[in-house]
């Protein structure tokens, strides 16, 4: 048995039986067989806690410049049951790239132009200004306008909302005043998702991106792991041990209702998304060793994508879906490849070091972050493909599961502190640090969701 199965197994093992080493070594042989040690890595679990335990968000690290913004109370606010403008504000706070500058109780009304000297006197380089307007059926209409301080109006937008969408309307215009601003999509009104583990009980929670309201999708005595979203953030593609082995289920989340996607002899794990939404590769062992199999989404037509001798698994698509990036032994030490889904041969990407593993390319398709083993420590690295300058961003232990944001700026991972899982972020510079934990809950397993249409 190969040295990337044993450290799959020992993962794998000593997460879902909770044994000891000694005893994880002595049911290797009787529980697995020959399930690899990569697959097994994609089938670590996780962390559940309180059903509705909200993430603590604490930003440990930010830009070396910080823009100065007034985001004052909106006009009307009172109005309505909750603050919007606080959502806006701690949005752009933990993103790391703004200081808000505080003007309360003072309000800028979106009707007149602020006085952008004063507003540059108290330190600005840009301000909103923004009133709650009523509309019919209980609902109500935000105008906001944006300005920077030296070269006057540079936005403006108008939004419907209910008393209820008072997060994702906060949400949407910190999307928007980070984007007119840095040129990069905001993240704010995306979603996560991530397995807390508390006691024996497992849950997958679906929560806002700053954390709040987080939903159970499932609940189960049994480990859920590898989470993938659909690329219409309206599915969730999961393993799930429920059936004592590992089988790949498709979650709609609207709904509630599920499905298996794969059920195959031996072991079913690391689903991804096809950038189409219509197929997924997937890590089978029902014909030896793990492979990479490519199956359409209602669990028809599994075939598999390459004849390998080594151990190939953990795919993530291209986002033009032309190739995979996967995890393979096939050169004797676990390495991150490159195949082309049309056909031809597998391309080696990673070359610093003797472990990589679990590739993700970033949305944009211009990096790849992965784990890396460095200085007996595992870390979260990215890859610019076109340079092909590695930078290693973490600097814990064990740091692991790295998924990008839809705007290809920060990447969420676990890692552990104390003793207990919990899930950072880190921008692809490495200058933002961000620490998402939920007490007395371990928390593992993040997916970052895409950006909503």
């Amino acid at each position: 048995m190969s040295k990337i199965h044993v450290l799959s197994i020992i993962r794998l093992l000593s997460t879902h039986y909770a044994m000891n080493n000694i005893t994880i070594f002595s049911r290797i042989r009787t529980v697995f067989g020959s399930l690899s040690r990569l697959a097994c890595t994609l089938l670590l679990a996780c962390l559940a806690a309180g059903a509705h335990a909200q993430l603590d968000i604490t930003v440990t690290g930010s830009g070396e410049r910080l823009f100065p913004l007034i985001v004052p109370i909106f006009e009307n606010e009172g109005s309505l049951p909750n603050s919007v403008s606080e959502v806006v504000r701690a949005d752009l706070e933990r993103s790391g790239l703004f200081r808000l500058i505080d003007i309360s109780p003072l309000t800028l009304p979106e009707s007149r132009p602020p006085d952008l000297a004063a507003m540059t006197a108290r330190g600005a380089h840009a301000v909103v200004t923004a009133s709650v307007v009523g509309s019919s059926g209980g609902r109500h209409e935000i105008r906001l306008r944006l300005f920077d301080t030296t070269r006057g109006e540079i936005g403006g937008m108008s939004i419907q909302m209910s008393p209820a969408q008072y997060r994702l309307t906060g949400h949407r215009i910190a999307d928007y005043i980070y984007e007119k601003l840095t040129g990069i999509p905001g993240y704010f009104s995306t979603r996560i998702a991530y397995v807390v583990k508390n006691s024996q009980r497992y849950e997958l929670h679906i929560a806002d991106s700053d954390g709040m309201n987080p939903q159970p999708a499932l609940r189960s005595p049994e480990s859920i792991i590898s989470p993938k979203w659909s690329p219409d953030g309206e599915q969730l593609a999961y393993v799930s041990f429920e059936a004592r082995k590992p089988v790949i289920y498709i979650h709609t989340l609207a709904t509630g209702q599920r499905r298996v996607l794969a059920n195959f002899k031996g072991s079913n794990s690391a689903p991804a998304w096809a950038p189409d939404g219509r197929r997924l590769a997937v890590v089978l062992t029902k014909d030896g060793l793990s492979q990479i199999y490519l199956i359409n989404a209602d669990g028809s037509g599994a075939r598999r994508l390459m004849t390998s001798s080594g151990i190939d698994t953990e795919p993530a698509w291209s986002p033009d879906g032309s190739s995979i990036y996967f995890t393979s032994d096939r050169g004797g030490s676990p390495q991150i490849y490159r195949f082309n889904v049309a056909g031809g041969g597998a391309d080696r990407i990673t070359f610093e070091g003797s472990y990589n593993v679990t590739p993700r390319p970033s949305p944009d398709g211009k990096k790849l972050t992965f784990m890396t083993r460095h200085d007996g420590h595992f870390r979260i690295a990215v890859l610019d493909l076109a340079s092909r300058q590695t930078t290693i961003l973490t600097d814990s232990s064990r740091d692991e599961s790295p998924s990008f944001a839809p705007n290809s700026n920060m990447i969420l991972y676990a890692t552990v502190a104390g003793g207990k899982g919990m899930l950072s972020a880190v921008s692809v510079d490495g200058q933002i640090k961000q620490r998402l934990s939920i007490q007395a809950a371990d928390v593992r397993e993040p997916a970052w969701g895409p950006l909503l249409k």
